[in-house]
């Protein structure tokens, strides 16, 4: 996912919506004047949260939600976004029995956050998933991966390093190359109005990015219909959005939606996905920032690849095309746990 700044303070202002679509919060969003210490130790505090110790000595948050014999662990988007935007499944693995792990990545709000730059690094973002596995005793047996956007991207690069360890992957709404990932977004951005892209094209030639303006015309503009298109947005998103790492997401993904240029500008991993050959499930949806045919087409270059499409999706289909996400995802595990 792609967040920017100026909606890190706006989400306290849009209002909020629960987990599953059709069903408000009965609290309201933890105000931004928390304390982080406060609100980290007691999300570390609750039931089955477990610190697991990475190599360097670094602690990252997992928590083991649900019981059952099938166990998926949830990478999230951002680089450096939290969990917390993939708490909508709260509402739909347990019944369906399928046990799941909220984890937050090295860096994000509820791990540690060092400030060595040379951690962040896709190979050793791969390496602490494999710590987290064996932190948990999760293998080929029952072990899914379930990635969205840059989770996804980790998911492609565990399962090509480590697959022999998974029972099964998911890669929601991310292609697997950021090129083609570019030049899609340069395509959704050539359909907005020719005013809007003039303007647009004066911050970024100033390199003004987290300019008011230009932040809130792309979120207005983009956002609201390639990020997530209810309104209001839920509230485990806008907290998701209120703890990024801004340092640690640009300098993995880049100053702008429309900028990518950080650490991933060159990834590509298209030519390797026929290596993948455990079950995986490709998901793709109509308004997202990923071109869902792209997404449709990795379902066929890995060896056991399903695809399932969101007609009323955007990049966060599991909000917005909820209910064809959760029952195309779910049938997917149960179909391929046999």
């Amino acid at each position: 996912m792609k967040p920017i700044l100026y909606y890190l303070c706006l989400g306290l202002l849009l209002g909020s919506c629960g987990s599953r679509v059709d069903s408000p919060l009965e609290k309201p969003a933890e105000s931004a004047s928390s304390s982080l210490d406060s609100a980290v130790i007691a999300k570390r505090a609750l039931p089955g949260v477990k610190m697991i110790t990475i190599d360097g000595g670094f602690q990252v948050f997992t928590r083991k939600m649900g019981e059952g014999p099938i166990k998926v662990l949830l990478l999230h988007g951002g680089p450096a976004m939290t969990h917390e935007y993939m708490e909508c499944f709260d509402d739909f693995f347990p019944e369906a029995g399928i046990e799941y792990y909220q984890y937050d990545q090295l860096g994000s709000y509820y791990s540690d956050q060092p400030q060595d730059s040379a951690l962040w690094d896709l190979d050793r973002f791969v390496e602490e998933v494999e710590q987290v596995r064996q932190a948990w005793g999760l293998d080929s047996t029952n072990f899914y991966i379930l990635g969205n956007s840059w989770g996804g991207l980790l998911g492609i690069e565990y399962a090509l390093k480590y697959q022999h360890n998974l029972k099964g992957l998911i890669v929601a709404n991310m292609v697997a190359s950021i090129p083609r990932y570019a030049e899609y977004n340069a395509v959704l951005r050539s359909a907005m109005r020719p005013g809007l892209l003039d303007t647009l094209a004066v911050y970024e030639a100033a390199e003004d990015y987290h300019n008011p303006e230009y932040q809130e015309l792309v979120f207005n503009e983009y956002y609201t219909k390639h990020l997530c298109r209810l309104d209001p947005w839920p509230d485990p998103v806008l907290r998701s959005l209120e703890h990024i790492n801004q340092t640690v997401y640009e300098l993995m993904q880049g100053p702008s939606e429309f900028k990518v240029g950080g650490r991933l500008l060159h990834w590509d991993r298209w030519e390797d996905l026929s290596k993948i050959t455990v079950p995986t499930l490709m998901v793709g949806a109509k308004y997202d920032t990923m071109d869902p045919k792209q997404m449709e087409a990795m379902a066929k270059e890995v060896v056991n690849g399903t695809y399932l499409y969101c007609p009323n999706g955007s990049h966060l289909a599991m909000w917005d095309d909820q209910q064809i996400f959760m029952d195309g995802v779910i049938q997917f595990i149960n179909e391929t746990s046999k």
